[in-house]
């Protein structure tokens, strides 16, 4: 099949662009804006392979995303394309509305558009994957509650609110028009070529070069963990046997505090590179409206499709940490 995949030189899509190289007999076209968290590098064990292509474009150009689909002719698009970073969305929201409600609304309406013209047997093979984020789903209060994908939608952050708008963008066109749609809500991601701004690669680079580790108010918000690489199979599995119509959630149940994680790092790193990493952290001024914790309920997924990550927490962090360690 031909794979359409936006923000394909991010870090989740990246890693799904070399899992539909390296592991599948699928071709892949890979569109992105390029923006400062794109890395072609993670791409070029994949570049030069005749089942790939790349295209630098920004999903909200109708003109060109009408032109790129109608030339490739996707049998699935999987939607990566996304500003991610909360703290970015509170300096400059104006960024998120853009890429991640205008930028999904402009994909939809082009793809929409090519759907409708395709012959009844690949209209009925074809669909549109939206990966979001658990974090649409907002703040949980009790230790003991997860969100399903029945919860109710409770964002906090220009961040969260952008892509819930997009998933609610995602599920009308699927109401209204017939587009078959999947959304997939992942927990927090990591491992190799993930850019520096979120913690874990934050982290350790701020260790290895003895610079302060902050940690947002007292380190207490506790998120959930779920290795890339995991990731990218449960959605390889939801795309090609899940429903048309459903939501599906993806975590790793590894819930930790960022305090521990960040300990933990320091742990491992003190294994490879002796030293006190922990004299390093710094405790700052908690981010505005920051959520306490984030939880899902991976039942369904597990039900349906049979997906369970392959990577234990620890073993994925020690292999993320050393990959830093070799590549910075």
């Amino acid at each position: 099949m031909n794979f359409l995949i936006t923000g394909g030189t991010g870090f989740i899509g990246s890693t799904m662009i070399k899992f539909l190289i390296n592991q599948t007999n699928h071709s892949v076209l890979n569109i992105d804006k390029l923006t400062y968290a794109a890395n072609i590098d993670s791409l070029k064990t994949v570049s030069n392979s005749p089942r790939y292509q790349f295209c630098q474009t920004d999903i909200c150009n109708q003109t060109e995303l009408a032109t790129i689909i109608k030339s490739f002719r996707p049998d699935i698009v999987m939607h990566f394309a996304a500003e991610s970073h909360v703290d970015r969305s509170i300096n400059t929201p104006e960024t998120f509305i853009k890429t991640n409600i205008i930028g999904t609304y402009t994909l939809l309406e082009m793809v929409l558009n090519y759907w409708q013209q395709l012959d009844s047997i690949h209209k009925e093979a074809f669909r549109f994957h939206h990966i979001s984020t658990d974090e649409v789903y907002g703040d949980i209060e009790h230790p003991n509650d997860f969100c399903t994908e029945l919860s109710p939608y409770r964002p906090s952050s220009p961040y969260s609110a952008s892509k819930a708008s997009a998933d609610h963008l995602v599920r009308a066109w699927h109401r209204t028009y017939g587009l078959p749609v999947i959304i997939t809500n992942c927990t927090n991601n990591f491992g190799p070529y993930q850019y520096p701004e979120k913690l874990i690669p934050l982290t350790i680079l701020n260790a290895i070069r003895n610079m302060p580790i902050e940690v947002y108010g007292d380190g207490k918000q506790i998120r959930d963990w779920l290795y890339v690489e995991d990731h990218v199979r449960a959605l390889y599995l939801v795309v090609t046997k899940g429903r048309i119509g459903e939501t599906y959630n993806i975590c790793g149940n590894n819930q930790y505090q960022n305090l521990e994680i960040i300990q933990m790092i320091c742990d491992i790193l003190a294994l490879k590179r002796p030293g006190d990493y922990k004299q390093l952290i710094t405790f700052i001024n908690d981010r505005p409206g920051h959520d306490v914790r984030y939880a899902l309920d991976r039942s369904k997924i597990e039900g349906e499709l049979g997906w369970k990550p392959l990577e234990s927490f620890y073993s994925s962090l020690y292999k993320t940490v050393n990959w830093y360690l070799n590549n910075y």
